[in-house]
């Protein structure tokens, strides 16, 4: 019976091989003439992981409010915080310069909001003057760097906030991350208990709730399939280069499996539609390979 485990080992690691093969040659058909550096991991439930182009720091821009909400949701079990508990944002952190449909809603005024509304805004609609509210609740953005590492997880650098990249464009570039290590703490947070449950369940509602982006990962989809992500997109620089246009989740698979994905994409000349169909694409031919 030895001899047939050993060949049926070797044709699980010639299938796993091939597999791994096939998703690269099909995401490089889809990527080898834009111009553009793109990364891709993906990560499934059987510890499975493909990658390219991981070697990058890719900025993660708005993909950084999931690990932000994670540590916020942290800060609120040890001080025991219930999520529908009130707090105030004053006026004068309702920033006008930037991405906000909270101020949008109610402009010109401190705003009364449950931490539960906070978050939803953050993710799911990537608020970027919630976003800041919570890192200031945190203790500041090392706070968030110092609980990732904590966790296990490298790879990745955060030292700005919306506020401080919408000042300089280019400080975008200091809050980085590889594929690799976000399809790892997407799946640490998915399988491991890092947060409560009532927290996990929320975080992951508002993941599926998402309302950006739905021409990235999302189109690359069959309509059935659920997904819960976070999108995240820069500003050009003045030569118009996109510093940063990105997604990244969990696709949720048939047989109660799921998928753990990131594509991002940097220094792009290509135009918003453009980078959103890449994504799309890489998507599509993944899809495809991991349910065959």
């Amino acid at each position: 019976m030895q001899w047939l485990a050993w060949i049926l080992l070797s044709i699980s690691f010639t299938a796993r091989a091939q597999t791994e093969s096939d998703i690269q040659l099909a995401i490089h058909s889809v990527i080898n003439d834009k111009r553009a550096t793109v990364g891709i991991a993906i990560l499934c439930d059987d510890g499975n992981m493909v990658v390219m182009n991981d070697d990058e720091r890719y900025p993660v821009m708005s993909v950084f409010k999931f690990h932000v909400v994670v540590t916020a949701l942290k800060k609120m079990e040890q001080h025991g915080i219930p999520l529908d508990s009130m707090t105030l944002i004053p006026q004068e952190q309702m920033l006008s310069d930037t991405y906000s449909p909270l101020r949008e809603k109610y402009p010109n005024r401190d705003i009364p909001i449950s931490y539960r509304n906070i978050i939803r805004y953050t993710m799911a609609h990537s608020d970027n003057n919630t976003c800041d509210f919570l890192i200031d609740f945190v203790g500041g953005i090392s706070v968030v760097d110092s609980l990732i590492r904590q966790l296990g997880i490298n790879k990745f650098a955060f030292s700005e906030t919306e506020k401080t990249m919408h000042e300089n464009i280019l400080n975008c570039y200091n809050n980085w991350c590889t594929p690799s290590s976000m399809v790892l703490f997407l799946k640490k947070i998915y399988t491991e208990p890092i947060l409560n449950n009532d927290h996990f369940l929320f975080l992951e509602q508002v993941m599926i709730e998402t309302s950006t982006g739905t021409n990235k990962i999302k189109a690359g989809l069959p309509a059935d399939v659920i997904l819960g992500h976070k999108t995240g997109s820069s500003d050009r620089t003045k030569s118009g280069i996109k510093i940063g246009d990105n997604d990244a989740g969990i696709i949720y698979l048939p047989h109660n499996k799921r998928c753990y994905i990131a594509i991002f994409i940097k220094d792009s000349k290509e135009n918003d539609t453009a980078n959103a169909k890449i994504i799309a694409d890489i998507t599509e031919k993944i899809y495809e390979m991991i349910i065959r």
